[in-house]
Protein backbone atom coordinates (compact mmCIF):
# COMPACT_ATOMS: atom_id res chain seq x y z
CA UNK A 1 0.00 0.00 0.00
CA UNK A 2 1.50 3.38 -0.94
CA UNK A 3 2.15 5.80 1.88
CA UNK A 4 0.24 9.07 1.63
CA UNK A 5 1.75 11.92 3.58
CA UNK A 6 -1.33 13.54 5.05
CA UNK A 7 -3.20 13.62 8.36
CA UNK A 8 -6.84 14.02 9.33
CA UNK A 9 -7.82 16.12 12.35
CA UNK A 10 -11.22 15.94 14.05
CA UNK A 11 -12.60 19.16 15.54
CA UNK A 12 -14.50 19.24 18.83
CA UNK A 13 -18.13 20.36 18.45
CA UNK A 14 -18.29 24.03 17.52
CA UNK A 15 -14.53 24.49 17.13
CA UNK A 16 -13.92 23.75 13.45
CA UNK A 17 -12.91 27.37 12.78
CA UNK A 18 -10.32 27.33 15.58
CA UNK A 19 -8.93 24.00 14.38
CA UNK A 20 -8.60 25.11 10.75
CA UNK A 21 -6.86 28.32 11.80
CA UNK A 22 -4.46 26.42 14.05
CA UNK A 23 -3.65 23.75 11.46
CA UNK A 24 -3.50 26.25 8.61
CA UNK A 25 -0.63 28.04 10.33
CA UNK A 26 1.62 24.96 10.18
CA UNK A 27 0.25 22.71 7.41
CA UNK A 28 -1.35 22.97 3.99
CA UNK A 29 -5.04 22.20 4.43
CA UNK A 30 -6.33 20.16 1.50
CA UNK A 31 -9.97 19.66 2.48
CA UNK A 32 -12.49 20.45 5.21
CA UNK A 33 -15.61 18.41 5.77
CA UNK A 34 -16.98 19.12 9.21
CA UNK A 35 -15.80 17.93 11.68
CA UNK A 36 -12.73 16.69 9.74
CA UNK A 37 -9.77 18.66 8.42
CA UNK A 38 -7.35 16.96 6.01
CA UNK A 39 -3.87 18.47 5.84
CA UNK A 40 -0.56 17.57 4.28
CA UNK A 41 2.36 16.33 6.32
CA UNK A 42 2.79 14.26 9.47
CA UNK A 43 0.55 14.68 12.52
CA UNK A 44 0.76 17.97 14.38
CA UNK A 45 -0.25 17.96 18.08
CA UNK A 46 -3.04 20.47 17.59
CA UNK A 47 -4.67 21.93 20.68
CA UNK A 48 -8.06 22.09 18.98
CA UNK A 49 -8.09 18.50 17.69
CA UNK A 50 -10.42 16.22 19.60
CA UNK A 51 -8.72 13.33 17.81
CA UNK A 52 -6.09 12.85 15.11
CA UNK A 53 -6.15 10.15 12.44
CA UNK A 54 -2.55 9.01 12.24
CA UNK A 55 -2.62 6.62 9.25
CA UNK A 56 -5.44 7.83 6.97
CA UNK A 57 -6.20 5.85 3.82
CA UNK A 58 -8.64 6.47 0.97
CA UNK A 59 -10.17 3.30 -0.48
CA UNK A 60 -12.85 2.79 -3.15
CA UNK A 61 -16.10 1.13 -2.08
CA UNK A 62 -18.69 -0.33 -4.39
CA UNK A 63 -21.21 -1.05 -1.65
CA UNK A 64 -21.93 -0.79 2.05
CA UNK A 65 -21.00 -4.44 2.51
CA UNK A 66 -17.68 -3.93 0.74
CA UNK A 67 -16.84 -0.96 2.98
CA UNK A 68 -17.55 -3.02 6.10
CA UNK A 69 -15.50 -5.91 4.72
CA UNK A 70 -12.56 -3.57 4.07
CA UNK A 71 -12.61 -2.28 7.64
CA UNK A 72 -13.03 -5.71 9.26
CA UNK A 73 -10.07 -7.01 7.25
CA UNK A 74 -7.88 -4.41 8.97
CA UNK A 75 -9.03 -4.72 12.61
CA UNK A 76 -12.04 -5.13 14.87
CA UNK A 77 -12.77 -1.75 16.45
CA UNK A 78 -13.93 1.29 14.49
CA UNK A 79 -15.61 4.59 15.31
CA UNK A 80 -17.74 6.24 12.65
CA UNK A 81 -17.33 10.01 12.10
CA UNK A 82 -19.89 10.99 9.45
CA UNK A 83 -19.25 14.04 7.26
CA UNK A 84 -22.24 13.43 4.98
CA UNK A 85 -24.00 10.38 3.56
CA UNK A 86 -25.20 9.85 7.11
CA UNK A 87 -27.54 6.95 6.38
CA UNK A 88 -24.94 5.02 4.37
CA UNK A 89 -22.31 5.65 7.03
CA UNK A 90 -24.68 4.37 9.71
CA UNK A 91 -25.36 1.24 7.66
CA UNK A 92 -21.63 0.56 7.37
CA UNK A 93 -21.22 1.04 11.13
CA UNK A 94 -24.12 -1.35 11.78
CA UNK A 95 -22.21 -4.14 10.00
CA UNK A 96 -19.15 -3.72 12.25
CA UNK A 97 -18.58 -5.16 15.73
CA UNK A 98 -19.90 -2.93 18.50
CA UNK A 99 -17.47 -0.70 20.38
CA UNK A 100 -18.20 -0.27 24.08
CA UNK A 101 -19.97 2.99 24.90
CA UNK A 102 -19.69 2.57 28.66
CA UNK A 103 -18.49 5.65 30.56
CA UNK A 104 -14.87 5.62 31.71
CA UNK A 105 -14.14 5.03 35.38
CA UNK A 106 -11.58 7.46 36.75
CA UNK A 107 -8.42 5.69 37.85
CA UNK A 108 -9.02 2.60 35.73
CA UNK A 109 -6.89 1.89 32.63
CA UNK A 110 -8.03 3.29 29.31
CA UNK A 111 -9.15 0.85 26.59
CA UNK A 112 -6.10 -0.96 25.23
CA UNK A 113 -7.58 -2.43 22.04
CA UNK A 114 -6.65 -0.62 18.82
CA UNK A 115 -9.37 1.83 17.78
CA UNK A 116 -9.67 3.19 14.27
CA UNK A 117 -11.94 5.79 12.73
CA UNK A 118 -13.71 5.97 9.38
CA UNK A 119 -16.05 8.08 7.31
CA UNK A 120 -17.61 8.04 3.86
CA UNK A 121 -15.75 10.79 2.03
CA UNK A 122 -18.25 10.48 -0.76
CA UNK A 123 -20.75 7.87 -1.87
CA UNK A 124 -18.06 5.61 -3.30
CA UNK A 125 -14.96 6.50 -1.24
CA UNK A 126 -14.10 5.23 2.21
CA UNK A 127 -11.65 7.22 4.33
CA UNK A 128 -10.29 5.36 7.34
CA UNK A 129 -7.38 5.31 9.75
CA UNK A 130 -6.46 2.19 11.75
CA UNK A 131 -4.68 4.36 14.33
CA UNK A 132 -5.99 7.43 16.09
CA UNK A 133 -4.31 9.58 18.73
CA UNK A 134 -7.01 8.97 21.33
CA UNK A 135 -8.10 5.58 22.67
CA UNK A 136 -11.78 6.58 22.95
CA UNK A 137 -14.11 7.30 20.00
CA UNK A 138 -13.67 10.84 18.74
CA UNK A 139 -11.48 11.73 21.70
CA UNK A 140 -14.66 12.16 23.74
CA UNK A 141 -13.75 11.33 27.34
CA UNK A 142 -16.95 10.70 29.29
CA UNK A 143 -16.81 9.42 32.85
CA UNK A 144 -19.13 7.71 35.28
CA UNK A 145 -19.83 10.83 37.31
CA UNK A 146 -19.80 11.35 41.07
CA UNK A 147 -22.92 13.38 41.83
CA UNK A 148 -22.48 13.41 45.61
CA UNK A 149 -18.89 14.28 46.58
CA UNK A 150 -17.52 17.17 44.49
CA UNK A 151 -18.83 20.73 45.02
CA UNK A 152 -19.04 21.47 41.27
CA UNK A 153 -18.45 19.86 37.89
CA UNK A 154 -14.90 21.20 37.47
CA UNK A 155 -13.61 17.87 38.80
CA UNK A 156 -14.40 16.31 35.42
CA UNK A 157 -11.80 18.51 33.70
CA UNK A 158 -9.12 17.33 36.08
CA UNK A 159 -10.20 13.71 35.83
CA UNK A 160 -9.83 13.97 32.06
CA UNK A 161 -6.51 15.84 32.11
CA UNK A 162 -4.89 13.34 34.48
CA UNK A 163 -6.33 10.39 32.55
CA UNK A 164 -4.93 11.70 29.28
CA UNK A 165 -1.55 12.43 30.87
CA UNK A 166 -1.30 8.83 32.02
CA UNK A 167 -0.19 9.77 35.53
CA UNK A 168 -1.61 11.48 38.60
CA UNK A 169 -0.66 12.62 42.11
CA UNK A 170 -0.86 10.26 45.04
CA UNK A 171 0.26 9.83 48.65
CA UNK A 172 3.46 11.76 49.25
CA UNK A 173 2.78 14.35 46.55
CA UNK A 174 2.48 18.03 47.47
CA UNK A 175 0.04 20.02 45.32
CA UNK A 176 -0.90 23.67 44.85
CA UNK A 177 -4.41 24.33 43.55
CA UNK A 178 -4.55 27.96 42.41
CA UNK A 179 -7.98 29.44 41.83
CA UNK A 180 -9.48 26.26 43.22
CA UNK A 181 -12.63 27.49 44.99
CA UNK A 182 -15.12 25.96 45.64
CA UNK A 183 -12.81 22.96 45.50
CA UNK A 184 -13.61 20.60 42.64
CA UNK A 185 -9.94 20.03 41.81
CA UNK A 186 -8.87 19.99 45.47
CA UNK A 187 -11.51 17.30 46.04
CA UNK A 188 -9.92 15.16 43.31
CA UNK A 189 -6.37 15.63 44.59
CA UNK A 190 -7.18 15.01 48.24
CA UNK A 191 -9.14 11.94 47.21
CA UNK A 192 -5.99 10.60 45.55
CA UNK A 193 -4.13 10.91 48.85
CA UNK A 194 -2.06 13.99 48.01
CA UNK A 195 -1.51 16.98 50.27
CA UNK A 196 -3.18 20.04 48.75
CA UNK A 197 -2.95 23.76 49.42
CA UNK A 198 -5.74 25.71 47.73
CA UNK A 199 -5.20 29.43 47.12
CA UNK A 200 -8.22 31.54 46.19
CA UNK A 201 -9.93 34.72 47.31
CA UNK A 202 -13.16 32.74 47.71
CA UNK A 203 -13.39 30.01 50.37
CA UNK A 204 -13.47 26.27 49.84
CA UNK A 205 -16.64 24.29 50.23
CA UNK A 206 -16.65 23.23 53.91
CA UNK A 207 -16.84 19.55 52.97
CA UNK A 208 -13.69 19.86 50.85
CA UNK A 209 -11.90 21.98 53.44
CA UNK A 210 -12.47 19.21 55.99
CA UNK A 211 -10.84 16.50 53.86
CA UNK A 212 -7.54 15.08 55.16
CA UNK A 213 -4.46 16.80 53.75
CA UNK A 214 -6.29 19.97 52.62
CA UNK A 215 -5.17 23.49 53.54
CA UNK A 216 -6.81 26.73 52.40
CA UNK A 217 -4.98 30.03 51.98
CA UNK A 218 -7.05 33.12 51.10
CA UNK A 219 -5.37 35.28 48.47
CA UNK A 220 -4.49 35.79 44.82
CA UNK A 221 -2.92 33.10 42.67
CA UNK A 222 -0.59 35.72 41.19
CA UNK A 223 0.89 36.44 44.62
CA UNK A 224 2.00 32.83 45.10
CA UNK A 225 5.73 32.07 45.16
CA UNK A 226 6.40 28.38 44.62
CA UNK A 227 9.55 28.77 46.72
CA UNK A 228 7.22 29.12 49.71
CA UNK A 229 5.99 25.57 49.11
CA UNK A 230 8.97 23.22 49.54
CA UNK A 231 8.64 19.78 48.02
CA UNK A 232 5.98 20.97 45.58
CA UNK A 233 5.39 18.24 43.00
CA UNK A 234 2.26 19.44 41.16
CA UNK A 235 0.78 22.87 40.41
CA UNK A 236 -2.82 23.21 39.23
CA UNK A 237 -4.29 26.39 37.78
CA UNK A 238 -7.96 27.08 37.04
CA UNK A 239 -7.82 30.86 37.41
CA UNK A 240 -10.03 33.23 35.42
CA UNK A 241 -7.52 35.61 33.82
CA UNK A 242 -6.30 36.82 30.46
CA UNK A 243 -4.18 34.12 28.79
CA UNK A 244 -1.21 36.49 28.53
CA UNK A 245 -0.98 36.64 32.33
CA UNK A 246 -0.82 32.85 32.52
CA UNK A 247 1.86 32.82 29.81
CA UNK A 248 3.97 35.23 31.87
CA UNK A 249 3.47 33.17 35.03
CA UNK A 250 4.42 29.89 33.33
CA UNK A 251 7.36 31.33 31.39
CA UNK A 252 8.96 32.34 34.67
CA UNK A 253 8.06 29.09 36.39
CA UNK A 254 9.32 26.55 33.84
CA UNK A 255 12.91 27.83 33.97
CA UNK A 256 13.17 26.91 37.64
CA UNK A 257 15.00 23.62 38.29
CA UNK A 258 12.31 22.74 40.84
CA UNK A 259 9.40 23.46 38.49
CA UNK A 260 6.52 21.16 39.45
CA UNK A 261 4.31 19.21 37.09
CA UNK A 262 1.67 21.51 35.62
CA UNK A 263 -2.02 21.30 34.76
CA UNK A 264 -3.39 24.73 33.78
CA UNK A 265 -6.64 25.88 32.22
CA UNK A 266 -6.21 28.61 29.60
CA UNK A 267 -9.47 30.57 29.68
CA UNK A 268 -10.17 32.79 26.68
CA UNK A 269 -11.82 36.17 27.15
CA UNK A 270 -13.81 36.69 23.96
CA UNK A 271 -11.84 35.64 20.87
CA UNK A 272 -9.43 32.72 20.99
CA UNK A 273 -5.95 34.04 21.81
CA UNK A 274 -3.75 32.28 19.26
CA UNK A 275 -0.67 34.25 20.29
CA UNK A 276 -0.98 32.78 23.79
CA UNK A 277 -1.48 29.32 22.31
CA UNK A 278 1.71 29.72 20.28
CA UNK A 279 3.67 30.91 23.32
CA UNK A 280 2.50 27.99 25.44
CA UNK A 281 3.10 25.49 22.64
CA UNK A 282 6.71 26.68 22.53
CA UNK A 283 7.37 25.72 26.16
CA UNK A 284 9.59 22.60 26.08
CA UNK A 285 7.82 19.48 27.33
CA UNK A 286 4.40 21.11 27.37
CA UNK A 287 1.25 20.07 25.57
CA UNK A 288 -1.99 21.93 24.85
CA UNK A 289 -5.26 20.11 24.41
CA UNK A 290 -8.94 20.90 24.27
CA UNK A 291 -10.54 18.54 26.76
CA UNK A 292 -14.00 17.13 26.25
CA UNK A 293 -14.91 19.03 29.43
CA UNK A 294 -13.31 22.32 28.38
CA UNK A 295 -15.59 25.12 27.24
CA UNK A 296 -14.04 28.23 25.63
CA UNK A 297 -10.65 27.20 26.93
CA UNK A 298 -7.79 24.75 26.46
CA UNK A 299 -5.62 22.92 28.98
CA UNK A 300 -1.83 23.13 29.22
CA UNK A 301 0.00 20.19 30.82
CA UNK A 302 3.66 19.57 31.47
CA UNK A 303 5.54 16.92 33.41
CA UNK A 304 9.14 17.02 34.49
CA UNK A 305 11.98 16.43 32.02
CA UNK A 306 12.44 12.75 31.30
CA UNK A 307 8.95 11.75 32.41
CA UNK A 308 6.74 10.00 29.90
CA UNK A 309 3.55 12.00 29.88
CA UNK A 310 1.55 9.55 27.79
CA UNK A 311 0.75 12.25 25.21
CA UNK A 312 3.33 11.51 22.51
CA UNK A 313 0.99 9.51 20.33
CA UNK A 314 2.22 10.71 16.97
CA UNK A 315 5.15 8.41 16.23
CA UNK A 316 4.87 7.12 12.69
CA UNK A 317 4.33 3.43 12.18
CA UNK A 318 3.17 1.41 9.19
CA UNK A 319 -0.57 1.08 8.84
CA UNK A 320 -1.96 -2.47 8.91
CA UNK A 321 -2.28 -3.97 5.46
CA UNK A 322 -5.60 -3.88 3.66
CA UNK A 323 -7.13 -6.10 1.04
CA UNK A 324 -7.83 -3.03 -1.14
CA UNK A 325 -5.33 -0.70 -2.80
CA UNK A 326 -5.41 2.85 -1.54
CA UNK A 327 -6.51 5.75 -3.68
CA UNK A 328 -4.82 9.09 -3.85
CA UNK A 329 -6.83 11.74 -1.99
CA UNK A 330 -9.40 13.51 -4.15
CA UNK A 331 -8.12 16.82 -5.53
CA UNK A 332 -8.43 19.72 -3.12
CA UNK A 333 -10.80 21.45 -5.52
CA UNK A 334 -13.35 18.65 -5.10
CA UNK A 335 -13.76 19.47 -1.41
CA UNK A 336 -15.65 22.36 0.19
CA UNK A 337 -13.55 25.49 0.73
CA UNK A 338 -11.58 25.70 3.96
CA UNK A 339 -13.11 28.14 6.44
CA UNK A 340 -10.72 30.55 8.10
CA UNK A 341 -7.57 28.92 6.76
CA UNK A 342 -4.49 30.80 7.86
CA UNK A 343 -2.89 32.94 5.16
Amino acid sequence: MPTMNFTVYQAPPGLLTDLTREIGAVREITAVREPLVAASGPPHPAAFAADIWLDPVFSPMASISEAAKTLKAVQRNWACVPVGHFRRAALVAAKLPKVSARPLVFGEPLPASPLGAFTLWDEHTLLYSPRTAEPVPGGDYRFAEDREGPPNRAYLKLWEALTRMGTMPGPGDVCLDLGGSPGGWTWVLAGLGARVTCVDKAPLDPRVAAMPGVRYLPGSAFAVDVADHPGLSWLFWDVICYPARLVTFLTRLVVRPDCPRLVCTVKFQGETDFSAIAALAAIPGGRLMHLSHNKHEVTFVRLRPGEDHGLDRFAASPAPSSSHPAQEPPPAGDAPPCPDAAP
